[in-house]
């Protein structure tokens, strides 16, 4: 589940849920919690790694994957009623499999007749993405319509960062308050901390990238929520916020980051 924002008292009003097919999605569940709490929750469609794609899923051509997708956009999840409002996460590994390809290209062909935003979850490799924003524009997609999501533990240095912010999607920095250093799916990769990811966004809006940044906590397991002792929904705005103002992040960038950028993206073109 990728939080935007959250309608409490710590202000915000919506929520990306992820959950796509492979990690049991549950569209009605989220449609309770949004008529309970008035939170804004936009659900997604597709697939996600590999690991996790059926036989079905497996034999199906990229074309009919696509109008899968489609019918989850426009007519509903199901027999729900209940319409998707963005693509993904689409899950890749590294390197790509054939079945992640035929998926990715069948959400590129789902967002060009659609119109609908996508977000997708990189290999753990920093060619990952750069590859899979070449496959989906290629399969008919628009970069500025497409998140990347997980760049704090893909694009480890500078210039590999502004190198692919100029590709023109959006650079999400979406593991705020997951504060140690040692990521189990990658040992080789150090996690920053929160603020380093303060600091490799700064980079971005020195090198005039700010329209292009979004930031979210990828919160999908108990322990995170404050419930459970963790950091919840509310991280960003209550603690990540104030960091970036120390750090002489402006009030308009910050906004834009929060607020504009994600608006932009979901809204369908």
């Amino acid at each position: 589940m990728s939080a935007v924002n959250l309608h409490d008292a710590n202000g915000g009003s919506s929520i990306v849920d992820n959950t796509v097919i492979g990690l049991n999605p549950n569209v009605e569940f989220l449609k309770k919690v949004s008529e309970q709490s008035g939170v804004n929750i936009i659900a997604g469609t597709g697939f996600y790694v590999d690991i996790t794609h059926s036989d079905e899923t497996r034999k199906t051509p990229a074309e009919k994957l696509a109008s899968l997708m489609e019918h989850d956009i426009i007519s509903g999840v199901g027999t729900s009623g209940i319409h998707c409002g963005v693509i993904g996460e689409i899950g890749c590994s590294w390197p790509l499999t054939d079945s992640e390809r035929k998926v990715l290209r069948a959400a590129g062909m789902a967002q060009e007749h659609t119109g609908c935003p996508i977000i997708i979850h990189p290999g753990r490799n920093p060619k990952s993405p750069a590859e899979i924003l070449r496959i989906l524009t290629e399969a008919g997609a628009k970069a500025d319509q497409i998140v990347i999501s997980h760049l704090d533990r893909t694009l480890l240095d500078k210039e590999s960062l502004l190198e692919f912010a100029e590709m023109k999607s959006y650079c999400e920095f979406d593991l705020f308050g997951i504060e140690t250093s040692h990521y189990q799916q990658e040992e080789n990769i150090d996690m920053p901390s929160d603020a380093q990811r303060i600091e490799r966004i700064g980079w971005l809006i020195d090198a005039g990238f700010q329209d292009k940044i979004t930031i979210s906590h990828d919160i999908h397991t108990k322990h995170r929520l404050m419930k459970y002792g963790g950091h919840g929904f509310s991280h960003i705005l209550l603690n990540i916020v104030p960091m970036m103002k120390t750090r002489q992040i402006s009030e308009d960038v910050i906004n834009k980051i929060l607020i504009e950028n994600p608006k932009k993206w979901l809204t369908f073109k």
